[in-house]
């Protein structure tokens, strides 16, 4: 079969997705930057070229600004946690036990239930006295009546919460991958030259799970920077705008509003907020793994 043959064929199979992105992906980011440069409502016919005016309007608006810092916030309490606490239960279930296996499916239940009911299960778990941890909390001696979700000081931790038992599930199994995928042999002369768990933990886990834990924390990042469904459905934005993350604020500003000009121009800055992160990480990262290269 010739060359040419064989790549027509390749097109061929690639086709379906390329097109899936085309469609879902990159004609609605440039429908999205064409609508950020113009004031274009929702609902009437008055829509003209704006330039950049939305975009200053966005960087002007102390109650986007204080959405964006809401998700800063969350991204830089979920994030890291996110991380410790998955790759913790991974090493857990990494181990040669009879039913682990169980362990390790239901870790992944709540990643492939529905957002939006597993947002109203967690209503009912921070009810301020009939709620699962008040319950708790009256068996212990304690009040009871906390209410988390309408408490400026604890609705985001309380979000927070509620998103490291959701992302729990995929980034254990990433990191379990990247766990099974460290030779066995490495342990074993470590363990012959007297190390002890942690520091075989330290010195042979760790720096070979590098790239594993990079994937885990880009696509943990963007992820925390995209929280929406916890939001809409749990708390709208409140108390007092405590839990106003940009996503949401984006939509209110689109479906509320009806500004999609505007909208438009803040989902795009938000886009370049995840960019620069990303390649600042995936500097990082280079720097991290040329350093990993020299101690090997």
């Amino acid at each position: 079969m010739s060359a040419k043959r064989t790549h027509w064929h390749g097109y061929l199979f690639v086709a379906p997705a390329t097109v899936y992105l085309v469609v879902f992906s990159l004609v609605p980011m440039a429908v999205a930057a064409y609508l950020s440069l113009h004031h274009w409502p929702l609902l009437g016919k008055e829509r003209w070229f704006v330039g950049l005016a939305n975009y200053a309007q966005a960087l002007g608006d102390p109650f986007f600004r204080g959405a964006f810092w809401n998700t800063v916030v969350f991204a830089a309490l979920a994030v890291p946690l996110g991380l410790v606490s998955s790759l913790a239960v991974a090493v857990l279930v990494n181990q040669r036990l009879r039913g682990v296996t169980v362990f390790r499916t239901l870790y992944y239940v709540p990643a492939v239930s529905s957002g939006v009911a597993v947002s109203m299960v967690w209503i009912w778990i921070f009810l301020p006295h009939d709620g699962l941890i008040n319950t708790v909390l009256k068996w212990l001696g304690g009040a009871g009546d906390v209410d988390f979700l309408g408490d400026p000081s604890l609705a985001l931790p309380a979000l927070v919460l509620m998103s490291l038992w959701m992302g729990l599930g995929p980034r254990m199994v990433i990191f379990l991958a990247g766990l099974q995928g460290i030779p066995h042999s490495l342990y074993e002369s470590a363990e012959i030259d007297g190390a002890g768990p942690w520091q075989r933990f330290r010195h042979i886990t760790l720096p070979m799970l590098v790239p594993t834990t990079f994937f885990v924390l880009v696509t943990s990042t963007i992820s925390a920077f995209q929280l929406f469904t916890q939001v809409y459905v749990m708390t709208k934005g409140g108390p007092r705008r405590a839990t106003d993350v940009v996503v949401y604020h984006i939509y209110k500003e689109a479906w509320h509003k009806f500004a999609i000009g505007s909208a438009s121009a803040q989902s795009y800055i938000l886009l370049a907020v995840i960019v620069a992160i990303s390649v600042l990480q995936f500097r990082l990262m280079r720097r991290r793994l040329r350093e990993a290269a020299e101690q090997w």
